[in-house]
């Protein structure tokens, strides 16, 4: 067992105490860091990036070869903590607790401790580890960014106005594939310079936005919704969404998708409804509908190749239920789009 302490005033002093134990190299590049590190006690690396408004996002993509505890000491600095698992899993559990509670995978976990209390964090030897971290320091983001807290439930607008860190909390989620998503495109971002910190800083809104709406939901509903889905059967799942998102025109069937997953189609159906609040074929419409939007925005197709390009056979109905979606016609968006190009030039 390897116990790292942590009582570091920031981001940043958070992984350089890391890093004084597990070893690596940091190095920076346009305001991100990255702890790279290939040593007896871990594998991979550790990335982070500091915002003004007082929130960073800390992601751990790597492998512990011992079992590690961080041992965090919350009287220097003490966020709340939005965290995301999307391989692999981890535990917590605050000081005055005996028992740990375990971060599982594609679950929107929040977390913030009593001023001047411990936080305990448990990542057991060789599981490979992806979570992405937002941490939010209360003060600064009440003064710069959270203008209308109306929008959070009561127990969460409590949280961020603790100013004095008065009370601990700990929620811990249904499943959220959403998160996943937006993670992906985090990490995805090609771009160089200010441009790429503006369109991270940009994703990082909408997942803390994601997290308190889905910790809405979940107050409303008062306990997780009822499914009969294993770990397993749900990352098989979302990895049949995940092949219907990058290929939207095959022609698929219910049946044929859920043979190839080996469950039944009513476990399938389950599965869709519970991440994606769809059944299988309007979570297909859906995904063919978004990749028409985004070919009228980026190529100079017609209406008849965007047709063909999405998979859709009859021009008619695909005009009917994007008009439904968007509240305007195939038509009138490209010629908006024309008249726009237009006074441009």
């Amino acid at each position: 067992m390897t116990t790292i302490n942590i009582t570091a005033k920031d981001t940043q002093g958070t992984v350089k105490q890391i890093q004084s134990v597990i070893g690596g190299t940091i190095t920076e590049r346009w305001g991100e860091y990255v702890l790279d590190v290939d040593s007896n006690l871990a594998n991979g690396k550790i990335t982070f990036l500091n915002f003004e408004w007082g929130g960073s996002v800390l992601q751990y993509d790597i492998t512990f070869l011992d079992d590690v505890t961080l041992v965090m000491d919350a009287s220097e600095f003490n966020p709340i903590h939005f965290t995301y698992t999307t391989e692999g899993c981890s535990y917590h559990r605050f000081e005055l607790e005996n028992k740990k509670r375990k971060l599982e995978q594609y679950q929107s976990v929040i977390i913030t401790s009593k001023d001047g209390g411990f936080n305990y964090g448990y990542f057991e030897k060789n599981v490979k580890l992806k979570i992405h971290l937002i941490q939010i320091s209360r003060v600064e983001f009440i003064q710069k960014r959270l203008n209308d807290a109306s929008l959070l439930n009561k127990k969460l607008y409590n949280v961020f106005h603790d100013q004095q860190h008065e009370n601990v909390f700990a929620y811990f989620g249904t499943y959220n594939l959403k998160l996943a998503n937006l993670i992906k495109q985090y990490n995805a971002i090609k771009q160089k310079g200010m441009i790429r910190i503006l369109i991270k800083e940009g994703i990082v809104y909408q997942i803390l936005s994601e997290h308190m709406l889905q910790h809405n939901k979940d107050v409303k509903r008062k306990r997780k919704p009822d499914t009969s889905l294993t770990k397993k059967e749900i990352s098989l799942i979302r990895k049949t969404a995940q092949k219907i998102l990058k290929n939207v025109a095959e022609e698929y069937n219910v049946e044929e998708l859920a043979n190839e997953i080996g469950l039944t189609q009513a476990k399938l159906q389950e599965g869709f409804k519970l991440l994606f609040s769809r059944t299988v074929i309007e979570y297909i419409r859906h995904v063919r509908l978004e990749e028409a939007r985004d070919l009228m925005n980026n190529t100079d197709y017609n209406i008849s190749q965007i047709v063909y390009s999405i998979g859709f056979s009859s021009r008619s109905y695909f005009s009917k239920i994007f008009k439904r979606k968007y509240g305007i016609s195939p038509s009138e968006f490209l010629k908006n789009k024309q008249e726009a190009q237009i006074k441009i030039a």
